[in-house]
């Protein structure tokens, strides 16, 4: 038997449960009343840097898609160094700097952009929303900056052209039959597009594991149809790197930058450079500008990550042409120690299309801001009221401290 006071106790915590219950229930019937009052409620999910950005896309998107688009060659080295690189890279900022004005706006071979962030080329970038290249193309010209559309795009560049006004450059893969890729070629200048961007890394494809295990299997490619076949034709793995094999010209050589200009008036950027040899040989064959990329480490494993190679290749150009950068920026921090090391702009590639997975069009714009805010408080810590103030001085790298030591 329990006593009265007892029994007083067991009453009184009986009463204060139910009580709690009702304002639970009351508390959660408020909530989801809140938004049809217009009221914004911030979700745990509610992305507040680029980063968070990969986790929602991994949500969004079917695991073979969220694969082909995350992962890298064989054992992913280079992939996970070209983010980490950027961590080894410290700042040496300057005080007493007058930075109540901030202008992040630069120039790219004669266009003015907000800032030094472009939109790299992903193809098949529909696996990731369905509006695709269009939704990219809106968010580019939206925050006035260059998107570079894919070669290997699920929308046509007739599309992508009358989506939106923007300044636009074609990413150019070169086929076996070169007939084809010089109609697209001729096709983009006919609708606007102000440059060429050669790849210059991909004889073959890269030995994506994830993808042949996912058995990856890519969408026709509109542009193509009636030229080529992009149907599954290997059950072995990706039909992606099946297509690739039967397409791809892997005797592409330095001698072909003169049959590329032969067929277009656009300047021709090469992407895909790593070394200052070939910096150098890129200089002679007379190219409007070098992008130094490891293809987002989809390539070949176990090269430099691009902010690494970035600085011998600046010093071999001396200045001739722009060298732009893409691959592990995921900060605006980043963007600034790549326009420090000699960079003109950098390119985004993952984070912009893990932003249209999880919003469209709005997460693209969300992602470029984001980029675009940290970079220019960056500028301002760092004592750069323009992009023209950032210099070498500014980073210090890992290189340096070797010197240091010496």
């Amino acid at each position: 038997m329990l006593s009265n006071k007892s029994t007083s106790v067991y009453r009184i915590s009986r009463r204060l449960s139910k009580t709690l219950s009702v304002v639970e229930l009351i508390f959660q019937s408020l909530l989801q009343q809140l938004p049809p009052l217009g009221i914004k409620v911030l979700m745990a999910s509610e992305p507040v840097n680029v980063n968070e950005f990969q986790e929602l896309a991994r949500r969004a998107l079917p695991k073979m898609y969220y694969d082909f688009f995350a992962a890298g060659a064989e054992d992913q080295h280079t992939l996970r160094e070209n983010v980490e690189a950027f961590s080894r890279i410290t700042f040496q900022p300057r005080i007493l700097v007058d930075v109540s004005k901030i202008d992040t706006s630069t120039t790219i071979l004669g266009y003015k952009i907000s800032s030094p962030i472009m939109i790299a080329p992903t193809g098949l970038r529909n696996l990731a929303h369905p509006e695709g290249e269009i939704a990219m193309a809106r968010a580019a010209a939206a925050c006035n900056t260059i998107m570079v559309v894919s070669f290997m795009a699920t929308r046509t560049v007739e599309e992508v052209a009358s989506s939106c006004n923007a300044v636009r450059f074609l990413q150019l893969y070169v086929f076996k039959r070169r007939d084809i890729s010089a109609q697209v070629v001729q096709k983009a200048e006919r609708y606007g597009f102000k440059a060429i961007v050669l790849t210059v890394d991909t004889p073959r494809l890269g030995r994506r594991e994830i993808d042949i295990k996912n058995k990856l299997v890519s969408p026709n490619l509109k542009k193509f149809e009636g030229l080529v076949s992009t149907e599954n034709s290997d059950d072995k793995g990706s039909n992606l790197e099946a297509l690739a094999s039967e397409i791809f010209d892997p005797s592409l050589s330095w001698k072909d930058i003169k049959w590329l200009k032969s067929i277009t008036k656009l300047p021709i950027l090469i992407k895909g450079l790593l070394t200052c040899e070939d910096a150098i040989k890129a200089m002679e064959v007379g190219v409007s500008g070098i992008i130094v990329s490891n293809h987002g480490g989809r390539q070949l494993d176990y090269v430099p990550a691009t902010i690494s190679a970035l600085e011998e290749v600046v010093q071999a150009v001396g200045g001739r042409v722009p060298v732009l950068l893409d691959g592990g920026v995921r900060r605006g921090t980043d963007v600034f120690k790549a326009l420090a090391l000699g960079a003109q702009a950098i390119l985004v590639g993952r984070p912009v299309v893990y932003g249209m997975a999880a919003m469209g069009e709005q997460g693209v714009r969300r992602v470029i801001e984001m980029l675009k805010d940290e970079f220019e408080i960056t500028m301002a810590l760092s004592g750069c009221p323009r992009v023209k103030d950032i210099s070498r001085s500014h980073v210090r790298t890992e290189r340096d401290r070797l010197r240091s030591m010496l």
